[in-house]
C-alpha cells in the first residue's frame, strides 16, 4: 500500500495557495493523496447566496483535487464556522482514521483569520485521537495505530497576526510545479471573478506567486519555495520523525535557526 498524505485546510482555495506545491511533489514520490477543506466556501460571493456558491466551490476544488490526482473529502461546515467543538471534531477524526495518513499538512497554528487557526486546532487533536478506541467518531471509525507527522504551512500573508515574519523550519523546492500550482488554484474561478473585480485581473494567482516567490527569498535557494514547520512529536510519530524531508530530500532546505 502507498503511504498517504493527507492536505487540511479551512476553505476551498487555500491548500492551492499555501499547500499544493509540496502535494503535487509528494504525489510524484508515491504518495496517496487526500484533499480536504473544513469549510464549504459559503461566503464566497457577493451576488450569490451560501448554498448556490458552495456547490460551486465544491465543483471547483473537485476538480483541482482531480488535477492532481487526489482523493476529494467532503467538507463539514460553512465559512466562519470552523469552530473548535466536539460535533466537527468527531467528524474530521474519522477522516483522519479513515485515510491513516503518515503526512499531514494544514495550517499554520495562529493565523490571520480564525477559520485557519481553528481549522488547524481541529486537525492536530483529530490526528492525536486516531488511535483512541474511546474516542467516538462520526460515523463510526475504528481506532489506528499509524503514526501520523504534522506539517504546517507559513500563515497567509507569511506574517503571524502581529504582522511579524515567519520563519518555517523547512523550505520546498517549488519551482517545477509552480505552473501546476497556478492552475490548480485558477481552477476556483468564482473567486477568479470576484477578485479580478475588486483587485485586478488575476491578481489572486501573481499573489500566490508572489508569496512563493518570497519564501524562495528567504531560503536562499529557491526560485519558488513553500515552507513547512513539524509539529511537536508527542502523540503522533517518533521524535525523529520527518517523512516529508525525507522523501523530498533533494528538493528540502532546513534554517539555520531550527
Amino acid at each position: 500500500m502507498s503511504p498517504r498524505a493527507l492536505a487540511v485546510a479551512a476553505h476551498p482555495d487555500d491548500i492551492e495557495f499555501m499547500m499544493a506545491g509540496t502535494l503535487i511533489l509528494l504525489g510524484r514520490a508515491g504518495y496517496e493523496l487526500h484533499y480536504m477543506t473544513i469549510a464549504n466556501g459559503s461566503c464566497g460571493s457577493e451576488r450569490l447566496d451560501g448554498g448556490a456558491i458552495a456547490a460551486i466551490r465544491r465543483q471547483e476544488a473537485m476538480a483541482a483535487a482531480a488535477l492532481v490526482g487526489a482523493i476529494y473529502h467532503e467538507s463539514l461546515v460553512n465559512d466562519l464556522e470552523v469552530l473548535y467543538e466536539l460535533e466537527t471534531l468527531r467528524r474530521l477524526a474519522a477522516v483522519m482514521r479513515k485515510v491513516g495518513p503518515q503526512i499531514v499538512l494544514t495550517h499554520w497554528p495562529d493565523e490571520y483569520m480564525e477559520d485557519h487557526s481553528n481549522a488547524s486546532r481541529l486537525v492536530c487533536t483529530a490526528a492525536f485521537a486516531r488511535g483512541m478506541p474511546n474516542f467516538r467518531t462520526d460515523p463510526a471509525q475504528p481506532a489506528i495505530s499509524v503514526p501520523v507527522t504534522i506539517y504546517h504551512a507559513m500563515p497567509y500573508g507569511l506574517r503571524d497576526p502581529l504582522r511579524r515574519l515567519v520563519c518555517p523550519e523547512m523550505w520546498v523546492d517549488v519551482n517545477d510545479v509552480i505552473s501546476k500550482k497556478r492552475r490548480m488554484l485558477a481552477l476556483h474561478e468564482s473567486q477568479k471573478a470576484w477578485l479580478d473585480a475588486s483587485q485586478g485581473i488575476d491578481a489572486y494567482l501573481d499573489q500566490m506567486e508572489e508569496m512563493c516567490a518570497q519564501m524562495g527569498h528567504l531560503s536562499g535557494k529557491y526560485c519558488y519555495a513553500e515552507g513547512w514547520t513539524r509539529r511537536l512529536h508527542l502523540g503522533y510519530c517518533a521524535p525523529e520523525a520527518d517523512p516529508l524531508g525525507e522523501v523530498l530530500a533533494e528538493r528540502c532546505h532546513r534554517s539555520d535557526m531550527v
